[in-house]
């Protein structure tokens, strides 16, 4: 390995040399080869140590500044690339084909821009012919069991005398993009068990709930049910395809501008209401919401009864051909609830009787 002489080493040899000692016998003292020697004379010729420094520091700005330019003569290929962040090497080749296609790049340059090594660029992966049979048999089982996981799929292949790793298995399946999202369960508070008792005034407390059924040609739609717990009197019933929050609380809003505010709200855990526009509305306008615990829907009894009889004498004995009809059924069938049907948790009399007598006695 040749050794690394300095600018004033370079030139003390050099004038050496002017002196009258050949390249032989200066590449015997100082252990260089006398083309190198020869090269020094050719770049170096004339110069003093001061200036072959300065001319050093020049070839080094000089490398600097072409590196700079091939930088940025490579961004313009960069941004309009449409290829993102490649992370696979399979990614990373397509990327240099586009590269070396799109802006006439040499293999050199485009791995180099992708930081792609050339082997890995021209590597041709082989088939495995048992991959292959892998991902025929997923196939076919897949077809047949669209619904299946994994693991069924692996001990289904076992079962039919397949000794295949399951890691191997497992990465054939990756491959073919079969993974079944897993289904979350929505986590939900812990709620109190409070007992359910009936209101002694009117616009104490209000339950709320959701119903669904279906039109004649099978189109969806939803019920927002809202009774007054006092006297079961049905407040509202809203048809709609679709019920978010937001029609919530706007369905809340125009009853609390006729009726007032009550003291509570008891609903279930759904997302229309545990949502926060329910319940910042809610807190603004001072009501406090009541949830029960979930899957006790008998902690909501009031509602859940109430329910039972519109969906018997209403979504039952209909056939509905629009929302339309719905609504109007609906709307007859609540002035009907409120004014002519008897209830029997009320002593036989009807929810407005029930409270006009109430009304009555306390006056």
């Amino acid at each position: 390995m040749s050794k690394k002489y300095s600018e004033n080493e370079i030139f003390s040899i050099l004038k050496e040399h002017e002196s009258g000692i050949s390249m032989r016998e200066l590449g015997r003292k100082y252990q260089v080869h006398r083309d190198t020697i020869s090269s020094w004379k050719q770049k170096y010729g004339g110069m003093d140590p001061s200036q072959m420094k300065k001319l050093k520091e020049l070839q080094s700005e000089h490398d600097r500044l072409k590196r700079m330019y091939a930088d940025l003569s490579m961004e313009p290929c960069l941004k309009r690339s449409n290829v993102k962040k490649a992370l696979k090497p399979a990614e990373r080749r397509q990327w240099v084909r586009e590269l070396i296609e799109g802006y006439g790049l040499s293999i050199r340059q485009a791995c180099s821009t992708v930081s792609l090594s050339r082997t890995v660029y021209s590597y041709q992966p082989k088939e495995d012919q048992e991959d292959i049979t892998i991902l025929v048999a997923l196939d076919e089982l897949t077809d047949q069991h669209s619904s299946l996981g994994f693991w069924k799929l692996y001990h289904m292949l076992r079962g039919r005398g397949y000794r295949w790793n399951h890691k191997r298995v497992y990465r054939i399946y990756c491959t073919m993009r079969l993974n079944i999202r897993r289904k979350k369960k929505r986590r939900v508070a812990k709620r109190e068990a409070i007992p359910l008792l009936q209101p002694l005034y009117k616009n104490e407390s209000w339950s709320i709930d959701f119903m669904s059924d279906a039109l004649w040609d099978g189109t969806r739609f939803r019920t927002l049910n809202i009774i007054d717990d006092y006297n079961r009197e049905a407040l509202s019933i809203e048809v709609d395809n679709s019920i978010g929050s937001s029609r919530v609380v706007r369905c809340l809003k125009g009853l609390v501008s006729e009726l007032g505010a009550p003291g509570q709200i008891r609903v279930d855990n759904g997302p229309e209401f545990t949502s926060f526009v329910f319940r910042q509305w809610c807190e603004q306008v001072g009501i406090r919401i009541q949830y029960i615990q979930p899957g006790k829907p008998s902690q909501n009894a009031f509602i859940e009864r109430f329910n039972g009889s519109y969906r018997n004498e209403v979504l039952n004995t209909y056939l509905f051909n629009s929302i339309t009809e719905v609504r109007n059924t609906t709307r007859k069938w609540l002035w009907h609830y409120n004014s002519s049907r008897p209830h029997e948790a009320l002593m036989n009399m009807t929810p407005l009787a029930f409270a006009n007598r109430r009304n009555s006695l306390v006056a």
